[in-house]
């Protein structure tokens, strides 16, 4: 059974904003693994931080020198600055206990099976703001944990694309590819119109 990297959705208003890119990882500090950048195959560099689910994989499992597939959360402040949050590592053979040679096997391939590709990321929340001139949108995605301890539990990506203002806080699920450092919207659909309406 081939494990999905990017679950399929539990419930219809479900916020949620997880890619998966290809890339190396390089830890800026070599006593420091947690942080540091990604380096795709073009060789663009994506402000990196690795969370502690998915460090003990990376330091059991992972040769620095090699690239393999991460699950990232995405972060950004506008459309030019990326920021990742590393949740886990997408390797169907080494940490998914498959029989095979995975040197034979092409992980694009198992992707488009999944119906998945590098890059793609799943964009679910709240359209907040959209600005027509600069073709850019911003979703507001809210954390399932309700801990009292919290403090960023809700936060807003900045996206590339066009949406019709009259969808403004309806619940959206977007599917978005990076290119660079920026998030694209390739295709939306609306799951719920108008929100704060309904509440």
């Amino acid at each position: 059974m081939l494990k999905n990297p990017i679950p399929k959705v539990t419930n219809k208003l479900q916020y949620r904003a997880i890619g998966i890119v290809s890339a190396k990882f390089t830890p800026n500090k070599n006593d420091s693994l947690n942080r540091g950048f990604l380096s795709d195959n073009k060789g663009e560099k994506i402000e990196t931080v690795v969370l502690g689910k998915a460090l003990s994989l990376l330091k059991k499992h992972i040769d620095l020198n090699k690239s393999y597939y991460w699950i990232v959360y995405p972060k950004n402040k506008n459309t030019q600055n990326l920021h990742l949050q590393v949740a886990g590592i997408w390797d169907p053979y080494q940490l998914n206990h498959f029989t095979n040679d995975s040197s034979k096997t092409n992980f694009n391939k198992l992707l488009e099976e999944l119906d998945l590709k590098d890059n793609y990321f799943s964009v679910r929340g709240e359209l907040v703001f959209v600005n027509t001139q600069k073709k850019e949108i911003v979703i507001k995605i809210c954390s399932a944990i309700k801990q009292k301890n919290l403090k960023n539990k809700n936060f807003k990506l900045v996206i590339k694309g066009e949406l019709s203002l009259e969808l403004l806080h309806s619940f959206v699920s977007l599917d978005i590819n990076r290119n660079g450092n920026s998030l694209e919207l390739i295709k939306y659909e609306v799951i719920e119109k108008n929100l704060s309406e309904n509440k």
